[in-house]
Formats: structure tokens, sequence, C-alpha cells
């Protein structure tokens, strides 16, 4: 009996082992949520020193995480630094810059991708919110009113509702998995660079505004945007069509929680991750009514008002399916932030590209914006809450969104094959507050612009800007002690400079940055 006994108990031990390391190692294995801000600056968010824009719920995210004061996307600008974070790779290596509407899929398929990394770890993948990583097959026009692919589902997402382009881009239609939304085929969708090329017998024509300016009823463009008129606001490209399936600018963050909560309520009881990408606060800012007049910065601060609102609506569907404790939500933005983008939106601008205290500076107290080389242009909110795992401080750890497939994939005990998100470094212990460094060294790109950090020091290569109309020389600054970047001490240091200027060239001149950059 006493043998029998023994023997029970061992089972019991061994039972308890092993449901004990099966819990640890679920417990290494959160849900993963990434909410992505659209033109969010440093400075737009209260814990990162906002006086003029109220965000208490990213707020409460910080207070319950870790919020990193050197954090970075990859490029001053949107579809580079999403490239990036989906694929590990910095643009510039694959000429990938800002896309026109109508362009092909930037992303090949056959590469490995953050979503697919997760895949491999047995979590369903979603994205809901703003692409802008191009959809279709380059040489072949898309089919709007068929299936709408290759795209998102092709790359690694299960499950994929998005407005395809960007919202001041045609088509203004949502797009769910590879069909349209709501769309009539009795007014089928085309879309093109221009009237004549969409404009079909049987479909919805809409203004277009090099002819018809009034037609833009919701504000004027101020450039850029004077093509197809859609809801009153100007777009860049033409569409017509679809007159059934467009969006309604004023809801779409309503919308896009609306999937949010609904894909978090259907995966509860799997590991899963969601790539949110919001359209907040990027032109045109068309905040719902119950936003406007919330703050005094206009419909950008307004808008900033209506992403805080859905940041906290994630929250409380995490907190509602018993989710909140194991789960990462990450929040960060594409790039610094932007004034006049094109429409006169009631944002006040002294000065373009967010080079201005204006009462309220996106960039905080870092020079420049989007577009723009400096530190304003990439140092974005960073913020991860994980209760189960990350205790709740502030970092000074240099940090990259480019390395997310890197670090993910030591989380989740994943190789990563070397010719494979050749940019991406693993950065976990910094990502759970366990190194207070980061990046040894980090590359920084804009649309003319490259850039070199180590440490405290920034070098900016020759910049040709022949797009504004001139160039820049060489600049060094010690962001220690001029976080501003107000004084360039390159004749005061210059073997610093070159040397640093040497490394920046072999880092663009390799095939990537754990391959000898």
């Amino acid at each position: 009996m006493k043998r029998v006994l023994n023997k029970i108990a061992m089972l019991v031990i061994t039972l308890c082992g092993t449901l004990c390391s099966f819990a640890e190692a679920e417990a290494q294995r959160p849900n993963v949520i990434i909410i992505y801000g659209d033109d969010v600056g440093f400075g737009d968010v209260g814990v990162y020193g906002s006086k003029m824009i109220p965000t208490p719920n990213i707020d409460r995210l910080a207070a319950e995480g870790l919020l990193f004061t050197d954090g970075h996307c990859s490029a001053a600008t949107c579809t580079p630094s999403r490239y990036s974070m989906l694929t590990g790779i910095h643009a510039f290596r694959d000429s990938v810059h800002i896309l026109p509407p109508n362009a092909p899929l930037t992303i090949p398929t056959d590469i490995l991708t953050l979503p697919k990394l997760f895949r491999q770890a047995g979590y369903t993948t979603g994205v809901i919110g703003k692409w802008h990583l191009g959809i279709g097959t380059k040489g072949t026009p898309v089919n709007w009113n068929g299936d709408v692919k290759p795209g998102p589902l092709e790359i690694g997402f299960d499950r994929s509702f998005l407005l395809p382009s960007t919202n001041d881009r045609v088509p203004c239609v949502y797009l769910d998995g590879h069909r349209v939304v709501n769309l009539d085929p009795n007014d089928p969708l085309y879309v093109g660079t221009s009237a004549k090329q969409v404009n079909r017998p049987g479909s919805t024509r809409y203004p277009d505004a090099k002819k018809n300016k009034g037609a833009m009823t919701y504000y004027r463009s101020t450039h850029g945007h004077n093509q197809s008129v859609i809801n009153g606001i100007g777009r860049i490209g033409y569409m017509a069509g679809g007159k059934s399936a467009l969006w309604n600018d004023e809801t779409m963050t309503d919308e896009f929680v609306k999937q949010t909560k609904t894909f978090i309520a259907d995966h509860k009881d799997q590991p899963f991750f969601l790539y949110f990408a919001s359209q907040c606060i990027h032109v045109p800012r068309a905040p719902n009514p119950r936003f406007q007049g919330k703050t005094e910065l206009g419909f950008r601060g307004d808008s900033m008002v209506e992403f805080d609102w859905a940041t906290g609506e994630i929250m409380k569907a995490l907190e509602e399916h018993g989710l909140t404790e194991n789960t990462m939500v990450i929040f960060s933005s594409d790039n610094g932030p932007v004034y006049d983008d094109g429409y006169a939106d009631g944002t006040e601008v002294k000065k373009s590209l967010g080079e201005v205290d204006r009462g309220h500076d996106g960039s905080g107290v870092y020079r420049g914006g989007k577009y723009r080389i400096y530190e304003g242009g990439t140092r974005v909110p960073f913020i991860v809450r994980w209760p189960a795992q990350i205790k709740p401080g502030t970092s000074g750890a240099l940090m990259n969104q480019i390395d997310f497939i890197a670090s993910f994939a030591a989380l989740l005990g994943l190789e990563v094959p070397a010719d494979e998100a050749r940019d991406s470094r693993n950065m976990l212990d910094a990502l759970l507050g366990n190194d207070s460094t980061g990046l040894p060294f980090m590359f920084e790109e804009s649309q003319k612009g490259r850039a070199l950090r180590i440490g405290s020091w920034k070098y900016i290569a020759p910049e040709d800007k022949s797009w504004l109309g001139n160039a820049e020389p060489a600049r060094l600054y010690n962001l220690a002690n001029d976080p501003s970047e107000q004084n360039n001490l390159i004749a005061q240091h210059p073997e610093k400079a070159d040397s640093m200027a040497d490394q920046l060239k072999k880092l663009m001149a390799s095939d990537g940055v754990r391959s000898g950059g």
C-alpha cells in the first residue's frame, strides 16, 4: 500500500511539474498588440510632455508599463517605417518609399515577416487599419471588383481589415480580406492616375478638384490633395465607382475599434498577434464630431484625443476578456509629427516640417519631424506594457522598431535565418526592461537623409535636398547636451565625424546590420 501511495505521490508531483512547466511556457507566449499611430510625435502624448492634448489612456498604459525615452521608428516617413518593422530590413535597401495609390505590394511574399514569425509559434495574426504597403503584383493592375491580392494575407496575416493605401489617397473604401466591403457590382470600382483613366460608363464619377475646387466642402487642400474629391475632401489619385463602399472619414476610428474588439473576442482562447495601424493623426484629419473641439489645436489635436480613446477601448477589451496580464501592448508611431501636410484643417503653421513651437510642439524638445533626418523625425512614443513580465518604469535604452522580429524570435524560442530580417537585432532584454543601454548603434533615414547614432553622438551624412531647393553638409551632434541638434560639432570633432561617416558608409553598403554592417 505504501508503495502504491508513493507512486501516486510521484505521479502527482510529475503532473504538477508538467503543469507548472506548461504554465511557464504559456507565460512566455503573451498575446501581442502593436498600437501604431500615424504622424504621432514624441511630444504629442501627455507622459512625453504634452500639455495641450489630453491622453489619459496612453498615459495609463505608460504608468503600467515601460516608457522608453529613446525609442525610434526606422525612418521619418510612413511606408519605409512600416516596411522595416514588418520585414526587419531597412527600406532603403529595397528602394521602398512613400507609395502612390494603386502601388503593388512592396513586401515579397517569400520572405520572413513579423506575422509569419508569430505564425511559426502558433499564433493567429491580424492587421486592422491603415496598410500603405501596396497591394497587387507589379505590372498587373489590381482588379478592385474581384480578389484584391497579394496583400497582407499573403505575407503572414490570417485576418485583415484595411484602408488599402492611406486616408488621403484613393480608393476610399475598406478592404476585408481580399474583397472591397459593400461594393455594388453595378457600380464597379476603378483606380488610376487620371479622371480619363478611371471614368467608365455605369460607374459613379467624383468631382475633380483641379476643375471644381468648390467640391471640397470639408476643408480645402493647401497642396497636393487636389484630385478626386471624396466625402468633400480632396485626395491624391483618381477613382470612379464604389459609391456604396465609400468609408466615412469621421467614423473610421470607430470601425477599426469595432473590428479590433471582434478579433480579440474571437481569439481570446489562443495566442494572437494584432497589428492595429490607426489612421490617426494622419491627414485628412477628420475626427468624429464627438471629439471635435476637445483641444485648442484644431483637428490635429482632436484626432490625437480620438486616438487616445481608441487605445483605451483596446485596453478595455483586454480587461473584459481577462487578457491584460499576459498581453504585451506596444504603443508607438511610424514617424514624427507634421502640421500642414496638405490640408487647411485648423492646424496653425508658422513654418513647415515641424520645427515650430506653437504652444504645442509635437516633437517635444527634438528638432524636425516627419520627412526630416533630425531626431524629431524618428524619435517617437515607445511604450511597452506586459504586466506578467515587465515592471513599470522608464528606460533610456536606444530602441528601434526594426528589431521586433529578432526580439520576438528570442522570446518565442525561434531562430531567424541569416538571410532573413537582415537588419533586425535581438533587443529582448531592453524590451523587457533588463537592459538600460539598448542598441550599440542605430541607422536612421528620411526621404533623402541618412544618419548614424552611437550612444549620444549623431552623425548626419551630407544631404541632397534638391526636392527642397538646397543641400546640407555633414553634421555632428552630441545629444547628451544638445538634444535639439542646434550645434554642429564637425569642426571640433573631425576624427569622430570621419569615423562615424566611415561606419555609416559600410553599413549602407552591407547586406544588413547582422551581416557585417
